[in-house]
C-alpha cells in the first residue's frame, strides 16, 4: 500500500470520528482547579462567586460574541468570571454551553477560588484575582488524535500544520474577536489542513500572538489531529472540517521539502558499485547481530521479570505490553492465598495483590471451566485496557500460563456500591452529596462507553455490585465480561444468549433479547433508584403489591408521595427538590419503550441543568409485569442457563466473548 493511500485512510477514519454527536461539545474536557486558595460555602466570597455564575449564565449575558465578563466584590473576596465560547457556534449552542459548566464548576471544583473548565463548545473560568487582560499559560491541557502520520511523511507533514497554524495566530492576534480560522490547499499528497486558534478578547494583539506562539509551538504534529487548551487561548488542528466555513480564509500550503535526486552514473560507477559491494553485506550482519541481541535481552528480561511495569493510554498498542509474568502475580497475591481473597464472582475469585515496588492490584483468577478461546481473550484484554476513563475501574495487564488466566485491574480500596449501600450500617456513609456524585459519575462512565471512547460499548451488566469505588468514594465502573461492541452506525443487536442480571435487565433484551444503548440506561435507571432508595431491586414481597424497586418507585410516584422512596438515612439531610429530580430522571431512564428513555448526554445535562423541563415519565417498563417463568431467583441474579450466574458479589469478572 502506497504512503499517500495510508494518508487517505487515516484521513478517512478521523472524518467519520468526527460524526459523534452533539453531545460531546457538554463533555468535560479538562478541568484545572488547584487547591491553593480555597473557600467556605457561609462566605462573603461564595455569595460573590454566586453572583458572577448566575450573570455569566442568565439572558442578560451577551453570548452573540462568544465572549462575556463579570467582576463582583472588592479585596480578596472579589471574584472575576468570563466564558469563551469557541468562535463558529451558534448563540444558543454558546448559552447551553455556558450554562452547562456553569452548573458544573460547583461540582467540580466545590471550594477552590481560581478554577478553569474546558469543553469542546467553551471554556469557564473565574478567579480571586484579575483576569481581564492578563495572559496565562498554565493549567493547560492538551488532545491528540490516537493515528500517527506515516513515519516517512511527518516532517513534510509538520511543515504543513506550523504554516497552517502561524497563518491562522496571525489572522486572530490582528481581528476583534481574537479568532482565526485557516483551511489550506496542499499541493501535495496530503489532504486539506485546518486550523483553527482563539484568544480571549480582553487580551492586545501583542499578548494573544505571545499566547497563541506558546500554544502552537506544544502542539503534537505527528498526529492527524491536535490541539491545545489554555486559560487564555486554543489551537486546533485536524484533516477534517472542525469549523464553520464562513469564519476561515484559505491559504496555499508551502511545498514541502525537496526530495534530493540521485546523482547520474558517469566514470565512478564502478567505485561506486564496489563500496555498495562491501557496505552494503555489512550493514546486513551488523543488523542480524543487533536482532539477535534484541530478541535474547527479551527472553532475558521476561525470564527474570519481578515487577511490571504498566503503561498509560496510546501506549497500549499491542498484547504484549500487556502481559505479565505468572510468578510475578502468584508472589504478589501471596500465592493466592485465603487471606488476600476480596471477592468471588461467577466466573472466577479476586485477590488483592501488592507487587514488590509497592503497586497495589486486584487480580482476577478465571475460571478453568471458560469457554473463550486465547486469542479472542487476548484481543479482549487489549479492547479493555484502552478503555481510559476516570469513572471506568482500568485493566493493567494479564498472564496466560499454566492453563492459568489472570487479569490485572487496578486496586479500588472501598469495594463495591453495593457493600455500602445496602449495608443498614456502612450506609450512614453515603450521604446525599456521596450520592449524588456516585450517580453523576456513573453516568460519565456510560456516556464515555457510548460515545467518548474509539468504540461503541454496550456494558449489559450495570449494577451496584459493578461499580467500586476509590478511596474518595467517585464511582469506577467494572466488569466487561458481558460488553458488546457495536459498529460506527449501529445502534440495536439480536442476541439468543441472555446475560446479566435481572431486575436491571430492560424488557426487550429480557424477552426479546434486543439491546442496544438504551439498554444499558434502563439498568442506570434502576441503580439511580436504588442510590436514592437504599434499596436492593428485588427486596420487595407480595405483600407490598410491588414485584420490584421500579414498580414500587412508580405506585409512590402516581400517588404523590415519592418522598416516601427515600432512604430514611438521608431525608433529613438533603435538598428535596434534588431528590425528586434524580427521582424524575430514573424514572424517564426505566421507560417500557427504548425510544422514551433519554440518552445518556440528555441524563448529563438534567442532572446539571435546574432549567431544562423533564418530560412527564410514563409507565415503567416490567411495572405490575410478572417474571419469566424460567428466571432464576438467585441473589437478583437472573442470566440464562448457558452462562454463568452474575451473582452481586462479584466485583470483577471476565471478559465475555462476544
Amino acid at each position: 500500500m502506497s504512503s499517500s493511500t495510508s494518508f487517505f485512510l487515516f484521513f478517512l477514519f478521523s472524518f467519520l470520528s468526527s460524526f459523534r454527536g452533539s453531545a460531546q461539545s457538554l463533555s468535560l474536557l479538562y478541568y484545572f482547579c488547584p487547591n491553593t486558595t480555597t473557600y467556605s460555602r457561609n462566605s462573603t466570597f461564595y455569595n460573590n462567586l454566586t453572583t458572577v455564575l448566575s450573570f455569566l449564565s442568565s439572558s442578560n449575558a451577551s453570548h452573540s460574541t462568544g465572549f462575556q465578563n463579570a467582576t463582583s466584590g472588592q479585596g480578596p473576596d472579589m471574584v472575576t468570571g468570563l466564558f469563551l465560547c469557541k468562535g463558529d457556534i451558534s448563540l444558543e449552542d454558546c448559552r447551553n454551553c455556558v450554562t452547562f459548566s456553569v452548573n458544573e464548576s460547583l461540582t467540580r471544583c466545590p471550594t477552590q477560588r481560581d478554577v478553569v473548565l474546558y469543553y469542546d463548545n467553551c471554556m469557564l473560568r473565574y478567579s480571586n484575582r484579575n483576569i481581564l487582560s492578563n495572559v496565562r499559560t498554565d493549567g493547560g491541557y492538551t488532545l491528540s488524535s490516537r493515528i500517527t502520520i506515516p513515519p516517512d511523511q511527518q516532517g513534510r507533514f509538520r511543515v504543513l500544520v506550523l504554516a497552517v497554524m502561524n497563518q491562522a495566530a496571525e489572522e486572530a492576534a490582528g481581528s476583534p474577536r481574537k479568532l482565526g480560522g485557516i483551511r489550506a490547499n496542499s499541493t501535495d499528497q496530503f489532504q486539506n489542513v485546518y486550523g483553527l486558534v482563539q484568544c480571549t478578547p480582553d487580551l492586545t494583539t501583542q499578548d494573544c500572538s505571545r499566547c497563541l506562539e506558546t500554544s502552537i509551538s506544544q502542539l503534537q504534529t505527528d498526529k492527524i489531529g491536535a490541539r491545545l487548551l489554555l486559560p487564555s487561548c486554543n489551537s486546533r488542528y485536524e484533516t477534517y472540517p472542525f469549523f464553520d466555513d464562513s469564519i476561515s480564509s484559505t491559504f496555499q500550503a508551502p511545498l514541502p521539502p525537496p526530495v534530493s535526486t540521485p546523482p547520474r552514473p558517469g566514470k565512478d560507477e564502478s567505485s561506486s558499485v564496489l563500496v555498495v559491494a562491501i557496505v552494503v553485506p555489512t550493514i546486513v550482519v551488523v543488523l542480524l547481530l543487533i536482532a539477535g541481541y534484541c530478541f535474547l535481552a527479551k527472553r532475558v528480561k521476561r525470564t527474570n521479570e519481578t515487577e511490571p511495569a504498566f503503561n498509560n493510554g496510546d501506549d497500549i498498542t499491542t498484547i504484549d505490553s500487556l502481559h505479565l509474568d505468572y510468578r510475578t502475580i502468584q508472589a504478589a497475591t501471596n500465592n493466592y492465598s485465603e487471606d488476600n481473597k476480596i471477592g468471588r464472582g461467577g466466573f472466577g475469585e479476586v485477590y488483592k495483590g501488592i507487587f514488590s515496588n509497592g503497586t497495589e492490584v486486584a487480580v482476577k483468577r478465571l475460571s478453568k471451566s471458560s469457554e473463550q478461546g486465547d486469542t479472542e481473550f487476548k484481543n479482549e484484554v487489549v479492547l479493555v485496557a484502552k478503555l481510559q476513563h476516570r469513572n471506568l475501574v482500568r485493566l493493567l495487564g494479564y498472564s496466560l500460563e499454566r492453563e492459568e488466566r489472570i487479569l490485572v485491574y487496578e486496586y479500588v480500596p472501598n469495594k463495591s456500591l453495593n457493600y455500602f449501600l445496602f449495608d443498614p450500617i456502612k450506609r450512614g456513609q453515603l450521604d446525599w452529596t456521596r450520592r449524588y456524585n456516585i450517580i453523576e459519575g456513573i453516568a460519565r462512565g456510560v456516556l464515555y462507553l457510548h460515545q467518548d471512547s474509539r468504540l461503541t460499548i454496550i456494558h449489559r451488566d450495570l449494577k451496584a455490585s459493578n461499580v467500586l469505588l476509590d478511596e474518595n468514594m467517585n464511582p469506577k465502573i467494572a466488569d466487561f465480561g458481558m460488553a458488546r461492541i457495536f459498529k460506527l452506525d449501529q445502534t440495536q443487536e439480536n442476541t439468543s444468549r441472555i446475560v446479566g442480571t435481572y431486575g436491571y435487565m430492560s424488557p426487550e433484551y429480557a424477552m426479546r433479547g434486543q439491546f442496544s444503548m438504551k439498554s444499558d440506561v434502563y439498568s442506570f435507571g434502576v441503580l439511580v433508584l436504588e442510590i436514592i432508595s437504599g434499596r436492593k431491586n428485588n427486596s420487595f414481597h407480595e405483600k407490598t403489591n410491588s414485584h420490584d424497586l421500579v414498580t414500587y418507585a412508580w405506585r409512590l410516584w402516581n400517588n404523590g408521595a415519592v418522598l416516601d422512596l427515600v432512604d430514611p438515612v438521608i431525608i433529613d439531610n438533603c435538598q428535596k427538590s434534588e431528590v425528586v429530580r434524580c427521582i424524575h430522571i430514573g424514572l424517564l431512564c426505566v421507560q417500557e419503550d427504548p425510544v422514551d428513555r433519554p440518552a445518556l448526554s440528555t441524563i448529563l445535562v438534567m442532572f446539571t441543568s435546574n432549567t431544562m423541563t423533564l418530560p412527564v415519565p410514563r409507565r415503567p417498563g416490567f411495572s405490575d409485569h410478572t417474571r419469566p417463568k424460567d428466571a432464576l431467583h438467585s441473589d437478583q441474579s437472573t442470566t440464562s442457563k448457558s452462562v454463568p450466574v452474575s451473582t452481586d458479589n462479584a466485583t470483577i469478572t471476565t471478559l465475555y466473548p462476544r
